[in-house]
């Protein structure tokens, strides 16, 4: 009888599933990041959501998000609209030009369906400019 060998899924990557990961360097973490970004003042605004941008020279998108609790006073639903902007990040880095990206709530989601949440950031990050 062959003998059976499972492999973990982190043994388990292909080149395009490594390069979707979300990881720290795909991130925005200080407070200087985000005011950097805001201060570029370039901006999409879209139904739900508004996508801050400015040039990064670095060789990968960066992503932030920033959900206010005015717009969204629930916190499962600020963590929802944030887990949707980084899935759809997650998914789409790889095609976005080098830049830091600020996603930002600015109408209330309490009627919005996950799907239209998606359609909205999914549109503006095909509108992103290309370098």
């Amino acid at each position: 009888m062959p003998k059976v060998v499972i492999a973990s899924p982190s043994e388990v990557t292909s080149s395009t599933s490594a390069d979707q990961g979300f990881r720290s360097a795909h991130r925005l973490h200080k407070t200087d990041e985000y005011s950097s970004v805001f201060a570029f003042r370039r901006a999409l605004r879209g139904r739900f959501y508004i996508l801050h941008y400015r040039p990064s020279e670095l060789d990968t998108a960066r992503l932030g998000v920033v959900v206010a609790k005015k717009l969204a006073k629930r916190a499962n639903v600020r963590n929802l609209v944030k887990r949707i902007a980084r899935e759809n990040f997650r998914c789409q880095r790889v095609d976005l030009p080098a830049m830091d990206l600020v996603v930002r709530l600015h109408a209330p989601v309490a009627k919005a369906t996950r799907a239209e949440l998606n359609l909205d950031l999914l549109t503006l990050l095909q509108r992103l400019p290309r370098q």
